[in-house]
């Protein structure tokens, strides 16, 4: 019985989960597609946010949800729905921006023809973010044709496509209206209410991301001048670095490839954020279009066709400019490296010029130790031979001289013991003083 008990529990209770699992299980319900019925205003916002700003907009959430008696979401939240009035508001938060999306299926009018819902207090909210996503999305049924909305439109950027395999239109210009909303217009038929919350979100992303894809555009010319000039120091350097021969102008070469390549560096860091988020937010783009199984309409431009010629040059010039930047750290790596050889090339050159001119000298030294020993042997004979013949003379006059010997006859007899001995006594000398030098170098 007990056991029938434990296996109907849940699994959770009996097995050891992963920290992790609950959230990532939950990660792919979090943002639902809303069912949406025609039809409908829709107005989209996003706000770029920082983490302090992003604080302050989940603030300003829960003051919105009080204010109206509902019970905001934990503070950790990413998303929440909420419904004011004739309104819903799909609330979203993101890395670098959050999302507050206004739909109302209240009858107003011709399309576009409302004016801004925030000037005339219709919607009432403080996003403490900056706006970067402003979009007015009408939604209706598809009981006639799309062309009498033409009009609407900027004819330069209208971009008219059918999508949900040709059940429904979507047009857009990417242009803003006088209100400063860019606007979309979708009509579709019987494809469900599902369905139509799944297409007007989609369109939706393709308009934030990428608006969110192109901030990586002015980061790439605001930084263009730094690294031209980046790109003409490493020029300057290389171009000197064959000419030069001197050992200071070496190094003062190398301080300006270090100098350099901290540059570098400094500049690689601050853009590798925006760049690589400008690549992801346009895969994001690139997979919502497909998303929507586009297809050309009529005469008009699709919109993949209309970022192919806008969108895709602004990404591939930030991927050009990040080319540049790792062609560049690699020409000052290479000069880096080509700089050191050579001061440690000229280095070694001057240690064997040093070394030789020290051998030079040592030998010089040893000469003249030589001559020096010679001159002192020469020397103490002499004086030692003078000494001898006092004695000599002495032992004559004292009659102690055998063989009949005078004093100077004796002194040139001894001289050859003379010469022996001060030989000796210099050789000891030298084999004491390198006895003690060898000593001096052990301690």
């Amino acid at each position: 019985m007990a056991s029938d008990q434990e296996s109907d529990a849940p699994i959770a209770g009996r097995l050891a989960e992963h920290e992790a699992r609950a959230a990532v299980l939950a990660e792919l319900h979090a943002r639902p597609f809303l069912p949406i019925t025609l039809p409908q205003r829709v107005y989209h916002f996003a706000f770029a946010t920082n983490e302090e700003e992003a604080r302050a907009d989940r603030a300003a959430l829960a003051d919105l949800c009080r204010a109206h008696m509902l019970v905001p979401r934990p503070g950790d939240a990413k998303f929440q729905r909420l419904s004011i009035g004739d309104w819903r508001l799909r609330w979203e938060q993101h890395t670098e921006f959050t999302t507050y999306t206004w739909s109302t299926d209240k009858d107003s009018g011709e399309p576009f023809t409302h004016p801004d819902p925030i000037g005339t207090g219709e919607i009432a909210f403080r996003a403490p973010g900056r706006l970067i996503v402003a979009t007015h999305l009408c939604a209706l049924e598809s009981g006639h044709s799309h062309e009498p909305y033409v009009g609407l439109f900027n004819s330069q950027s209208l971009c008219v496509i059918r999508a949900a395999k040709g059940a429904a239109h979507v047009m857009t210009d990417f242009a803003v209206d006088p209100f400063g909303f860019t606007r979309l217009l979708v009509k579709e038929s019987a494809i469900g209410a599902l369905e139509t919350g799944r297409l007007i979100q989609r369109v939706l992303e393709i308009e934030t991301y990428r608006t969110m894809a192109l901030l990586g555009l002015p980061e790439a010319r605001s930084a263009g001048p730094e690294l031209r000039a980046m790109e003409r120091e490493i020029s300057d350097i290389t171009q000197a670095l064959s000419q030069t021969q001197d050992m200071r102008t070496s190094r003062d070469l190398l301080k300006r490839l270090s100098d350099l390549l901290a540059q570098s560096e400094a500049l690689s860091t601050r853009t590798a954020f925006r760049f690589g988020a400008s690549r992801a937010y346009h895969a994001i783009v690139k997979n919502r279009l497909n998303l929507l199984q586009e297809a050309k309409e009529s005469q008009y431009t699709t919109i993949s066709a209309f970022f192919s010629a806008r969108l895709d040059p602004a990404i591939e010039t930030c991927n050009a400019f990040e080319t540049r930047q790792a062609r560049l750290a690699r020409q000052v790596e290479r000069a880096t490296d080509l700089m050191r050889t050579g001061i440690t090339f000229e280095m070694e050159q001057q240690n064997r010029d040093l070394l030789d001119d020290m051998n030079r000298r040592a030998r010089l030294q040893m000469r003249l130790q030589k001559l020096v020993g010679g001159l002192s042997i020469a020397a103490l004979s002499y004086y030692v031979a003078g000494l001898s013949l006092y004695f000599f003379k002495g032992l004559k006059d004292a009659g102690a001289l055998p063989f009949g010997f005078t004093g100077e006859e004796a002194a040139a007899a001894a001289m050859p013991f003379v010469i022996f001995g001060a030989w000796s006594f210099w050789q000891r000398v030298k084999r004491l003083s390198a006895k003690a030098q060898e000593e001096e170098k052990v301690s």
